[in-house]
């Protein structure tokens, strides 16, 4: 069972459909027993990281996803989250990254929306990934290229697209939403 944690961020439902597209069953959840047993934990979403952590903090999530042994992956605001920090609501994250998140600069092309290409990818998630592939995004803000990143682009500047440490692996970028390729790494991610 795949379980997908639960906190009161947007986007959850197109994962589930995405894991269940692939073959898998899943579930969204925010309890502590169904999360630690799961055979993965995705951790998705769309929303602003301050609220998100203390939705987080007030069921003791946060120690909980720092404690987790099976393969995790953080989607979107779910890699921004397993950060050190956010500039977002200037916002202690969970640390496990150490990186901080920061917002782009000020421009009239922030928030980063499209599709864009990977490189200096680095993980068993790109597999099957090639030089022309593009994903999509969907931020404002960015976490910083630090030692577990592993794929990087492009926008405004360079920034971490990917990372990883140990068993948690996460995307700044949707897989759920990026067709063919994002089903790939998202494929890859639940066969590890």
């Amino acid at each position: 069972m795949i379980a997908i944690i639960k906190y009161n961020a947007g986007n959850i439902a197109s994962v589930k459909n995405a894991v269940e597209r692939l073959g898998f069953e899943c579930i969204i959840t925010d309890n502590p027993d169904e999360i630690t047993c799961a055979e993965k934990v995705i951790f998705p979403g769309v929303g602003e990281a301050s609220s998100a952590m203390n939705y987080l903090r007030e069921r003791n999530l946060d120690t909980l996803i720092k404690s987790l042994t099976q393969p995790v992956l953080g989607i979107c605001l779910g890699l921004q989250l397993m950060c050190r920090h956010s500039e977002e609501g200037n916002t202690d994250c969970l640390g496990i990254f150490d990186a901080a998140v920061k917002r782009f600069p000020p421009t009239d092309i922030v928030p980063h929306i499209g599709w864009n290409n990977l490189y200096d990818t680095k993980s068993s998630l790109f597999n099957g990934f090639g030089n022309n592939d593009t994903v999509y995004f969907v931020h404002s803000y960015f976490a910083e290229i630090c030692e577990q990143t592993n794929a990087k682009c492009d926008y405004i500047l360079p920034f971490s697209a990917a990372m990883r440490k140990n068993n948690f692996f996460a995307t700044q970028f949707h897989p759920e939403k990026s067709g063919d390729m994002g089903e790939k790494i998202l494929k890859n991610f639940l066969s590890l």
